[in-house]
This record gives structure tokens, C-alpha cells and sequence, in this order.
């Protein structure tokens, strides 16, 4: 399949890029900064440089795609403004409609329930903790998750809470709250692979599944 990945150069994102091409995809990269954009991609990744805020660059990377994969994470400074993910991904799906694109798989936080699930001890606390310490980030996670399930796609949202840098397990418990056991820490290898796994898949299609290991 053809695949575009927004947050291509990030941690996570430069990591699904990977498990896409393994799984044999071809990929397009949307990157802000095409410094970032690993030399290995050359000749194998499609790069389509621009900002969230650029609509004409956001539909040239979506027109010709099977499948969007969102890693967009919102940013950590407390000094940032404003939500430019929310309003960036509404313009990806926007362009999604506008090219009849219909599967979209993205990434975010069990503070946003999954509509099966209710809330429990681990999604109040991660919601609490987002909220009192970082509220301007847990807002755009909000707000990019609210849109993501109101848009009429066919999507997926990939749910954790503590990633880290270890290897990668191979195994991942995934679930909802309240009726599975999901733990806290997961490699952001494994979130790598269990998101580019769902473009071949329709196990949680209009589901946000959390994931730990």
C-alpha cells in the first residue's frame, strides 16, 4: 500500500517509517524539517517538506495514499501556544475526504477513552497528570483525538503511556481499559510496529486500542 506518515522524523514516527517499509509499503514522509530526514531514506522514502499549517503541502503528500499514519506528538515546551496539531490534522482529513482516502491510524493518550471503555484508576491518573502539568500539550491531544474520531474515516488510534527507548520486545498487550490489563511502559519500537501493523488490519478500525508491555 501506498502510505503517507505525518511526524515522520520524530522518534516514534521515524520508526514506523521503518516497520512500513519492511512490511513492504511504499512510503511518502511528510517532514517540517527536512534536516531531520535520515540520509538512509534516500531513494527508498518519499519526502514532502512543510508545516502543519501548509494545506497545499499537506494534500500533495495525501493525494496519491492508501493509508495516512499520524505520530504527530505535541510539544513539551510549556512556553508553546496555541494548538497547531489539532488544527493540522483537521487539514489532513480534510484532504483525506477531498482525495477519498479512508484509512487513518494515529497515536494517543488512555485520557481520551476509547468508547467501550469507562474510566478507570490508570486513565483518571494519566489525565490528572496531563492535565495539571502539562494542560496546553493534553489539550492538543484532546482536541487531535476528538477529531480523529468525528471524521467519518476509517481510523485508528493507537493508545500508550509511558514510551521508552529499549529494545524492542516483539510482544504487546492491547486492549481497553476496564476490561483488559494494560500496563504503563512500552518501547517506542514496539508502538512502531503495532501502528504500522494496523494498515494491513482491521482488528480496532474506529477503536483507540492502549497498548503496553
Amino acid at each position: 500500500m501506498r502510505v503517507t506518515v505525518f511526524g515522520a522524523t520524530g522518534a516514534i514516527g521515524s520508526l514506523t517509517v521503518t516497520e512500513l517499509l519492511e512490511r513492504g509499503h511504499t512510503v511518502t514522509a511528510y517532514a517540517r524539517n527536512p534536516a531531520k530526514v535520515p540520509g538512509a531514506w534516500h531513494g527508498r522514502v518519499r519526502v514532502v517538506v512543510g508545516e502543519m499549517s501548509d494545506a497545499a503541502a499537506i494534500d500533495i503528500a495525501v493525494a496519491d495514499a492508501d493509508a495516512v499514519v499520524s505520530a504527530l506528538g505535541p510539544s513539551m515546551d510549556r512556553k508553546a501556544t496555541g494548538l497547531p496539531l489539532v488544527e493540522g490534522t483537521e487539514r489532513i482529513l480534510r484532504s483525506m475526504k477531498v482525495h477519498g482516502v479512508r484509512r487513518f491510524i494515529g497515536q494517543g493518550t488512555p485520557s481520551v477513552l476509547d468508547p467501550r471503555e469507562k474510566p478507570t484508576a490508570q486513565t483518571r491518573l494519566v489525565g490528572f497528570m496531563g492535565r495539571r502539568g502539562l494542560p496546553r500539550a493534553y489539550a492538543e491531544l484532546q482536541g487531535m483525538s476528538k477529531a480523529i474520531m468525528g471524521s467519518g474515516v476509517d481510523w485508528t488510534i493507537v493508545r500508550f503511556t509511558a514510551p521508552n527507548n529499549k529494545a524492542k520486545k516483539g510482544t504487546v498487550r492491547a486492549g481497553f481499559y476496564g476490561r483488559d490489563r494494560i500496563g504503563f511502559p512500552i518501547t517506542r519500537a514496539d508502538i512502531a510496529a503495532f501502528t504500522a501493523a494496523q494498515v494491513d488490519e482491521d482488528t480496532y478500525l474506529n477503536a483507540a486500542p492502549a497498548i503496553s508491555n
